[in-house]
């Protein structure tokens, strides 16, 4: 058997990292050629670059559901042919992680690791030929949108992998608690269409009229992801009893909804309620941490170091840019923070570090202090960061300004 150390964090990992930003970018500029090319459909078919198992070859409106049933599009790479160094492993479960370093493969490998390591596969009784037809068929129905791609899951599912070590969460949770909250990430975005909630029930797609514009995609996550889970050969659950069945897909169905931002104050102030006499055999209290957790794993991006969380930035800035087209096409109203004339990364960043990131991440820090230094501090920072790039777009500005007066 041939065995491949993935790389550790070097020079060599720094230049593979680069290419798959630059990757991204070739992306994002075929996606904006697509959208200047096809400007009288409904969108851009993010989806192109490398269909979807859900979708067929010609472009369907961003609300669009199908129907047909999921399977294997291409045979589970042979991922016992990697070995990972010690380095790459202990690097897996902290928040510097450099997810730009690895590829497709090579994610699957990694979040196959976190099912062992954590030991859900002898948990879930998993094989590892399912593991891994479970795996690559979730990549396969996670489109190429800019942001809200396969490469964002693996960001999402490491980040939490990183939580159940930072926060010492196997001497709370049990371990089907642990693959719940795994599983969750891997499929909260599944075929997402690159289009949000916003745009689902102004535009009254098919998600929107399907689940009654009660979190459209979110919904629609959870149903792609039991559409896989219905594939006996994917089904990593196929070993349980029925009726612990019934219950672990109830828990990932909540967690999953709980990801839509139209809930965020909701969720948080439920959470803060119990954190004074937070009760960890209290089934509730249980369920509103699990439902931050999988919250703020969601939109942790500016927790890493800045040339990790950067470039992410941009590709969220890009999927908005694209909806606030279509919907300026389609007479639809345009959130502010989505339009290209009305918005800077910098200005974008702060408010959300400011007063969103932060405070979910200090309450987060109430419950667990160990997590301050790691992840409040660095947000900390990161608000600084664009605080300092915001002046210096004033300055350039009114630099511009004096010389066209002068």
């Amino acid at each position: 058997m041939l065995y491949l150390c993935f790389p550790p964090l070097t020079p060599a990992g720094d230049s593979k990292r680069v290419i798959e930003i630059e990757k991204f970018k070739y992306e994002i500029a075929d996606i904006r050629d697509a959208f200047l090319t096809h400007q009288r459909t409904r969108h851009v078919d993010f989806a192109r670059l490398r269909p979807a198992v859900t979708l067929p070859a010609t472009f369907f409106s961003p609300g669009t559901v199908r129907e047909h049933v999921i399977t294997l599009q291409r045979e589970p790479p042979a991922f016992t042919k990697y070995r990972l160094t010690t380095e790459t492993t202990e690097n897996l479960k902290q928040p510097s992680f450099d997810v730009w370093q690895w590829e497709p493969n090579e994610m699957l490998a990694l979040i196959e690791h976190m099912y062992r390591e954590l030991g859900l596969l002898e948990e879930f009784c998993i094989s590892p030929p399912t593991i891994r037809n479970f795996l690559v068929s979730v990549q396969e129905n996670y489109r190429n949108n800019p942001f809200h791609n396969f490469r964002h899951c693996f960001c999402v599912t490491q980040m939490m992998y990183c939580l159940i070590y930072l926060c010492r969460l196997p001497e709370k949770l049990s371990k089907k608690e642990l693959g719940v909250l795994i599983t969750a990430c891997i499929c909260h975005d599944l075929d997402h269409p690159g289009y949000n909630n916003s745009y689902q029930i102004n535009a009254r797609t098919e998600l929107a009229v399907r689940y009654n514009d009660a979190s459209p995609l979110e919904n629609h996550h959870c149903a792609v992801g039991f559409r896989i889970l219905a594939n006996p050969e994917c089904n990593i659950f196929s070993s349980l009893p029925e009726s612990l069945f019934k219950e672990i897909r109830g828990e990932i169905i909540l967690l999953i909804l709980a990801t839509d931002m139209a809930r965020h104050s909701e969720i948080v102030d439920d959470f803060k309620k119990k954190l004074e006499n937070f009760d960890y055999k209290n089934v509730n209290h249980l369920t509103a941490l699990k439902m931050i957790l999988i919250k703020a794993c969601d939109i942790s991006n500016e927790v890493r170091p800045s040339k990790v969380a950067e470039p992410w930035v941009d590709c969220l800035l890009e999927e908005y840019f694209n909806q606030a087209e279509t919907e300026k096409q389609e007479g639809l109203p345009v959130a502010p923070f989505m339009d290209r004339d009305k918005v800077t990364k910098a200005s974008a960043q702060i408010s959300f570090i400011k007063f969103v990131l932060i405070p979910l991440f200090e309450d987060i820090s109430q419950l667990f202090p160990q997590v301050e230094e790691a992840l409040v501090v660095p947000l900390r920072h990161a608000r600084e960061h664009y605080e300092q790039l915001k002046e210096a777009e004033e300055d350039m500005r009114r630099l511009a300004q004096s010389k066209s007066i002068a």
